[in-house]
């Protein structure tokens, strides 16, 4: 008997894919034209099927009182149904909900877990979150070597705050031995973008050093922005 049950629900599937996507697109159409309640109307019957990222969708109009009110418990229902299903965008909100305490108890420990899985599929910011919990011990000890670990992780994807603490970190020497070139080049990097603080370090640590070391922390600053931000003062 199971193996008739088998055919239909796979035939199922193979049908529903399609009306998802549609359904989805439409509703996205409708969000960036800020006609909130329409995206709303569409995504929520797919979100109930179980399609992640109109469950991400949902979660994040309720986040922000977009078509709704803002209801934070709802935002977390609908974050924690896509961030299971391994929604990266989905798992970092979430993250961010019980890191912040919003509509749940402050817990650092599940919002590390949720940070972790982001930042395992390479969402950046994810991955400079973890950093920053790491580097002040927010409900766990400091670790700076793993702070090292996820802010260069974060940089390599041009994340201006990741560039500007790995700057930091290698100016203090947290994680890593104190090396003022490699801070100069991150904050050179990060300042590039507008990043205030960074472009703040970047002119009083130029104030501190010899012409021929501002020289060669800008030749380090092209050949990381040359090769995408690879390889850059690996930690690795």
């Amino acid at each position: 008997m199971k193996k008739f049950l088998i055919i239909p629900l796979v035939l199922l599937s193979l049908v529903s894919f399609p009306v998802w996507a549609d359904d989805f697109d439409k509703g996205l159409a409708s969000y960036q034209n800020d006609d909130f309640a329409t995206a709303f109307r569409l995504w929520t019957p797919l979100a109930e099927q179980g399609h992640a990222a109109a469950q991400y969708s949902l979660g994040f109009m309720y986040s922000k009182g977009q078509g709704v009110p803002v209801d934070n418990e709802a935002a977390v229902k609908w974050y924690s149904l896509a961030a299971e299903q391994g929604h990266a965008s989905a798992q970092f909100n979430l993250g961010k909900i019980y890191e912040e305490g919003e509509g749940v108890p402050q817990d650092y420990k599940i919002a590390m877990h949720w940070y972790r899985l982001a930042a395992e599929q390479g969402h950046a910011s994810a991955q400079y979150n973890l950093g920053v919990i790491y580097n002040e011990g927010r409900g766990v000890a400091v670790d700076n070597e793993a702070a090292v670990k996820w802010f260069t992780l974060a940089t390599e994807q041009d994340h201006a705050d990741a560039q500007y603490k790995l700057g930091w970190m290698y100016a203090s020497g947290q994680g890593v031995p104190p090396e003022i070139l490699y801070a100069l080049m991150w904050w050179k990097i990060a300042g590039s973008t507008g990043h205030q603080k960074a472009i703040e370090y970047r002119d009083i640590l130029e104030q501190k050093m010899t012409s021929a070391q501002i020289a060669e922390a800008e030749k380090l600053a092209r050949e990381c922005i040359d090769s995408d931000l690879r390889y850059c003062a690996d930690w690795r």
